[in-house]
């Protein structure tokens, strides 16, 4: 029996929902699997950030803080035996869509962190470090742990080399901890065994974190090869919150955890209720369910004797380390020990859209409600070309709804370019950040009306906020410091739900 343990991090009530389910749980859903995952034993849990925010105000009604509020609550201090909660931020753009002040940024992440968000996912869609640093700062200013993320991508640009030099600038400007974060499941087990063996050579001793989702049929074998490099953390997510655009089922990975003798510290006598429960949830959000066909049957505790085999033989192919050898693992865990549990068959051509979970889930709805959800399949072949126009940006947050929406005007006006949107301008001209390569001539040219492309650092650009205007313009709508933060992220929905609230409270009163 090995002394290796490995941690995994749920993330059913955060990146689970926004691959599958367009960013739709409530709050009150959440609360409903909450105690049983901290019962589980979890020593942290993804819970907040990324597109929660928006949809929360947007679509479930519900107030960001409170809802972190009441996840502290649930899960204690984790500096008393508590539980952390990890949120993920998009770096200057925080939890919204585009660069912010810096004064924003600490204003922001001081509320989030003394909330309860005690450690930050940090990224950039660009990898561009200057991004990342008020955000670190801030994180670490009010006692938060600051974890700096590689946003993973394949193109002629991204080579290991490139990532690593990232993570060390990421490293000197204050980063406590790495991360890989692959949205789109791009990487493949050979390259996982390069990358993840780089940055420990590089960085002996800094805690690593692989994240990915099953988009492209990767992410399990890749979990499978950082485990027996003895990456720290692996994040997943529960069976019908699993597989398909979400992380890989916990399930599994626990049965690979312990073929390999490796502890994860896991108290399962909760699992099947947590399945029940959140199987309840998928189904009362059906109608905006990617795939309600396909969730995964219910995990035994333990394999039979069949799927033992298939894992014994996918480890052994796994540790020959051979693409070819790792290829065959792929097809075992992928279309043998998933797809037989009831999860999709893989559609691969996703490789080279590269787009990731959430947004594949939201542009399918939106698609949908446009009833050009015939369009889907082309829009998705547009996306490379753009991408590639727009000097290979890593598809994420904010990047992959800013190409893949010019992809969409590109399909749907019949001409490349013929509209281009203002965040797609923005993009090429650099107001993001530093581009990963070069921009197509003729798109900048079309694009750039004659202007220089902009290279200080996108909050150098942002105006000043005017803090009064926003309070005078919102009379009686703003009563804190938490509503005037969410208004400056997200000003319409924001708008409308405390408008909303004034008016309950009225009626209540």
């Amino acid at each position: 029996m090995s002394d290796q343990s490995t941690s995994l991090i749920d993330c059913s009530l955060r990146d689970g929902h926004q691959s599958l389910l367009a960013t739709r749980m409530s709050t009150e859903q959440c609360l409903r699997v909450l105690p049983m995952l901290r019962d589980s034993g979890y020593s942290i849990l993804e819970l907040w950030g990324g597109a929660t925010l928006d949809s929360a105000l947007r679509f479930t009604g519900d107030d960001p803080f409170e809802r972190l509020e009441k996840f502290r609550s649930m899960l204690g201090d984790p500096r008393r035996g508590g539980i952390s909660i990890r949120s993920l931020c998009r770096g200057q753009n925080l939890f919204g869509y585009t660069p912010y002040r810096d004064e924003v940024v600490v204003g922001f992440l001081k509320m989030a962190v003394r909330l309860g968000g005690d450690r930050m996912r940090i990224f950039d869609a660009l990898n561009d470090e200057r991004n990342l640093t008020t955000a670190i700062m801030a994180t670490k200013t009010f006692n938060g742990h600051a974890e700096a993320a590689i946003s993973y991508t394949t193109s002629p640009v991204h080579d290991t080399q490139h990532f690593v030099n990232f993570a060390r600038r990421a490293l000197d400007n204050g980063a406590d901890s790495l991360a890989i974060k692959d949205m789109a499941g791009l990487l493949h087990p050979a390259d996982a065994f390069e990358l993840i063996e780089a940055l420990r050579k590089n960085f002996p001793g800094v805690e690593l974190t692989l994240h990915s989702h099953c988009t492209n049929g990767l992410a399990c074998t890749s979990y499978l090869v950082a485990m027996i490099l003895g990456v720290n953390h692996l994040d997943v997510a529960h069976g019908p919150m699993a597989g398909s655009t979400s992380q890989p089922p916990t399930e599994l990975i626990r049965w690979f955890a312990m073929a390999l003798g490796i502890k994860i510290g896991l108290d399962t006598q909760y699992f099947s209720r947590i399945d029940e429960e959140l199987r309840k949830i998928r189904k009362e959000l059906a109608s905006v369910d990617k795939d309600p066909k396909h969730m995964g049957g219910p995990w035994p505790a333990e394999p039979d004797a069949s799927q033992r085999k298939l894992i014994d033989q996918a480890i052994e192919l796994v540790q020959k380390r051979d693409r070819a050898s790792l290829d065959k693992a792929i097809g075992i865990i992928e279309d043998q020990l998933l797809v037989g549990m009831g999860y999709p068959t893989v559609d691969r051509t996703q490789l080279d859209a590269q787009v990731p979970g959430g947004m594949i889930s939201n542009l399918h709805n939106q698609l949908k409600e446009q009833n050009q959800l015939d369009k889907m399949p082309t829009i998705l072949e547009e996306i490379p070309r753009v991408r590639k126009a727009a000097g290979y940006v890593p598809l994420v947050t904010p990047t992959s709804q800013i190409v893949g929406t010019q992809a969409a005007f590109n399909v749907i006006q019949g001409e490349p370019y013929a509209f281009v949107s203002e965040p797609f301008r923005d993009l090429i001209m650099g107001k993001y950040g530093k581009l990963p390569g070069t921009p197509d001539g003729d798109v900048l040219a079309k694009v750039s009306k004659g202007q220089p492309r902009l290279d200080k650092r996108p909050a150098t650009y942002v105006p000043e906020v005017n803090l009064d205007k926003i309070v005078a313009d919102n009379k009686g709508l703003i009563e804190s410091d938490r509503d005037l933060l969410l208004m400056l992220l997200f000003p319409a929905p924001a708008k409308q739900f405390l408008a909303k609230r004034n008016q309950s409270r009225a009626k209540a009163s």
